[in-house]
């Protein structure tokens, strides 16, 4: 038998037994549900002394509370059971609870079942669990959620009556605070539609990068989203709305010696209590809403810097026209998500004016500080990066063609 022959036929045999074990265990599951409604209606502090069969299950399986009480909620709804005075309770969903004790349905698939049917009107439940129960043999527990989501809007298409009340205050909560370690951690609550508009900036802005010569982006969801939300304040302290702050926009001030600055070895002060490397005071002093304080050897203000005086608002808009973006070859980003960044660097001689300035994303911003690529001003007055010795031995200058030039541009 050959190879792939053999490895396949080993697939074959290993997912059919997985398969084998998971129907005894989801038959086990809806059998124990069974019995824990069995319980309930006998009496489980009669039997036990416990007051809920949420509570037995909770110290009989070792099992979290709240597993627990998934696990009696489910029972419930599958199970027919009693009232206390004897009066019978016909199942939400007599047919799921058949078929989980033949061990074809799995937990998220039962529950998907279950919300439908309870928000189905009782005449038309028995119909739709059927439709739902056939296609749950062919497509996964998200495909017969949308299937009960289509069937609810058909039956009721004009949805919940509208509600009259005076809107509710939304819930609204943050929490943001510093470790030791100079890690930030960051809790919150939020309405549906706070969270929904969170959402959707987020998810605007942790897009995967383009692959460029830097290689493909393997950030992790994590750390995209980490990313989006550190841009999102960059665009937030560059709003000209922002509120005032003892008569001054909101900024963050970094200390930092002249030599550390220079050489970008060393440490920086940011805040009362953070502390960042000179490396990376570098590249706030370029352009942000932090202000450098560069000291000298006794710790004296050499060069207090100021908002305005690093890049105006004019210089901004003629950045803006001229590159369209962040410069860097194959970048999407727009202006609004760039930073300007000094070519030659202001600590060592380098002005702020438009032939020492280029447009760049925070990311590629941090790129060109910490890796080989360099950019220039080319002869026609457009940035162009010279790519690092491992990307391109010849080091071919590269520009950013994915922004589109001005309509009356030449």
């Amino acid at each position: 038998m050959a190879p792939n022959v053999m490895q396949e036929a080993e697939a074959v045999a290993l997912a059919d037994r997985v398969g084998e074990l998971l129907t005894a265990i989801r038959s086990a599951e809806a059998e124990l549900g069974a019995v824990l409604v069995e319980i309930e209606q006998r009496g489980v502090m009669e039997l036990f002394g416990y007051r809920s069969v949420a509570r037995l299950l909770e110290h009989l399986g070792d099992v979290p509370k709240a597993a627990a009480e998934r696990v009696v909620q489910r029972a419930r709804a599958l199970n027919p059971g009693r009232t206390l005075d004897g009066t019978p309770i016909p199942a939400l969903a007599p047919a799921t609870g058949a078929a989980a004790l033949s061990g074809g349905l799995s937990a998220p698939m039962i529950d998907v079942i279950v919300g439908a049917l309870t928000d189905i009107p009782p005449e038309h439940r028995d119909t739709a669990e059927n439709h739902l129960l056939s296609f749950a043999a062919e497509a996964g527990h998200k495909q017969v959620a949308a299937l009960g989501a289509r069937i609810l809007a058909h039956l009721d298409p004009d949805g919940p009556a509208p509600d009259t009340a005076e809107p509710a205050t939304p819930t609204r909560e943050l929490s943001l605070r510093r470790k030791r370690s100079g890690i930030w951690e960051l809790h919150g609550r939020f309405d549906d539609e706070t969270g929904t508009r969170a959402s959707a900036l987020l998810d605007a802005l942790a897009q995967r990068r383009t692959t460029t010569g830097e290689g493909p982006d393997l950030r992790s969801p994590q750390e995209r989203y980490g990313d989006a939300f550190s841009d999102t304040l960059d665009l937030a302290l560059n709003s000209p709305d922002l509120p005032m702050q003892a008569g001054e926009r909101a900024h963050v001030l970094v200390a930092v010696s002249l030599d550390d600055l220079k050489t970008g070895v060393g440490a920086a002060t940011l805040g009362d209590t953070g502390r960042i490397s000179a490396a990376e005071a570098r590249i706030h002093a370029c352009d942000s809403m932090i202000i450098p304080a560069v000291l000298g050897e006794k710790s004296e203000p050499l060069n207090l810097g100021r908002l305005r005086r690093l890049i105006s608002a004019g210089l901004r808009r003629a950045l803006y026209l001229r590159d369209r973006g962040c410069a860097f070859p194959g970048c999407h980003r727009p202006p609004r998500h760039c930073q300007g960044h000094h070519i030659r660097h202001w600590a060592e001689g380098g002005t702020t004016d438009l032939g020492n300035l280029v447009l760049m994303c925070a990311h590629h911003h941090r790129l060109l500080h910490r890796s080989g690529w360099e950019v220039r001003i080319a002869a026609d007055g457009l940035p162009e990066f010279l790519p690092p010795r491992f990307l391109d031995k010849r080091r071919k200058p590269r520009r950013n063609n994915l922004h589109q030039p001005l309509p009356f541009a030449a």
